[in-house]
């Protein structure tokens, strides 16, 4: 439609033009001595458009010519950048297939071409890393010193030397990177990776809860890294008590079975019955674990006979709990209520028979002088079929 417009208007104009010529009959006279040129006047008009309209184009083709050296470099740099970019094209498909000398060649040529050269460089970085070409990598990455790809630098170089094992060359960049993105979750799964190694504990905990929350954790995988990194403080000060009792006291999921366990036999080991105890005993008011209930009477406190009443009023709501009849009659071994002990020992192989029973029942007629029932419950205790 609008080029319907401008055909009429062309149109419209050239008829205006025919029809002022018409009435126009004026003349031109050009003088140039000892000449003289006589013109009508709509000739003089046509020939002084003429005239303009050839040296405007005289004038752009001037310029065209004196431009076309920069034409064929503009030409020749978008050809220069489209092949760089089809040689980064492939070379990031070649590196997420594993095709990592593909990749490090198709990097090479982009980064020749000078197509994102920085970016390039960390392709071919991280595919000769893969290769093991630890000298290449170094190369390559010292290519990439672009104020603009840092991060990037960085981020590639932090899961290098993860990769490589060199975990505290790994946190001193990764603690570099963080600086500027605190909160970036690549970053800091590598930190808890680098961390992990490195026994820094308190730092898996925090990390693993912030990246939990962030979503970029199941919770699952969460708890368990919380857990795990619990469970490993306490052994990192499981030779000094007082560090060991000040560790316990930050402790978050004490009521956790698996945290539990861990902190009483270290306590345990540390010869401190009665803190073991305790720690056994919150954990099963909160969950019940048969672990925890046989962990209770491998180390006797000062006060046995206390022991087996709050052991007795467990057994209140669970009178056939068979890891719980094992540890009373146990604990009344210890005592030498040779009565009770029998008949505790003798319920928990009833409820399910258990190699730990045997044992302890031989225990029981070596002490009150049955050889040949020991001897019995000891022959007992070696079939394999048995539970612990």
């Amino acid at each position: 439609m609008r080029g319907l417009m401008w055909v009429l208007a062309v149109f419209a104009l050239a008829v205006g033009l025919s029809l002022a010529a018409h009435l126009n009959d004026g003349y031109a006279i050009l003088v140039f001595p000892p000449y003289r040129v006589e013109l009508s006047l709509n000739l003089a008009i046509l020939l002084g458009l003429a005239g303009f309209i050839l040296c405007y184009v005289l004038l752009r083709l001037v310029a065209h010519t004196l431009r076309l050296p920069l034409y064929v470099r503009a030409f020749r740099a978008r050809r220069r950048s489209e092949k760089g970019q089809v040689a980064m094209i492939a070379a990031l498909q070649a590196l997420f297939e594993g095709r990592y000398a593909r990749a490090e060649k198709s990097a090479g040529k982009a980064h020749k071409l000078g197509h994102a050269p920085a970016l390039n460089a960390l392709i071919a970085a991280r595919a000769a890393g893969e290769m093991g070409e630890i000298e290449r990598r170094d190369q390559w990455l010292a290519r990439a010193d672009d104020a603009k790809a840092r991060e990037a630098r960085l981020a590639v170089q932090a899961g290098l030397l993860l990769d490589e094992r060199r975990d505290d060359d790994a946190l001193t960049v990764l603690r570099e990177l963080s600086a500027s993105e605190p909160k970036r979750i690549a970053t800091q799964r590598m930190l808890m990776k680098a961390h992990q190694r490195l026994g820094h504990w308190d730092e898996v905990r925090r990390l693993a809860a912030a990246l939990g929350k962030r979503g970029a954790l199941t919770e699952v995988a969460a708890t368990q890294l919380r857990i795990t990194a619990q469970i490993e403080a306490l052994r990192q000060r499981s030779e000094d008590a007082a560090g060991l009792a000040e560790c316990w006291q930050h402790t978050q999921d004490k009521r956790d079975a698996r945290v539990a366990r861990a902190a009483a036999r270290l306590f345990i080991t540390a010869g401190d019955c009665r803190r073991a105890h305790d720690i056994v005993a919150a954990a099963l008011e909160a969950e019940w674990n048969e672990d925890l209930v046989l962990l209770y009477a491998e180390c006797l406190g000062t006060d046995v006979l206390a022991q087996i009443e709050r052991a007795e009023k467990w057994l209140k709501s669970r009178p056939r709990e068979r890891a719980l009849l094992l540890t009373l009659g146990r604990l009344c071994l210890a005592q030498e209520l040779w009565g009770k002990a029998q008949s505790y020992l003798e319920a928990s192989m009833s409820e399910e028979p258990s190699r730990s029973a045997h044992v302890a029942l031989a225990q029981l007629y070596d002490r009150i002088g049955k050889p040949e029932d020991a001897n019995r419950h000891y022959r007992a205790s070696i079939d394999a079929k048995l539970r612990p």
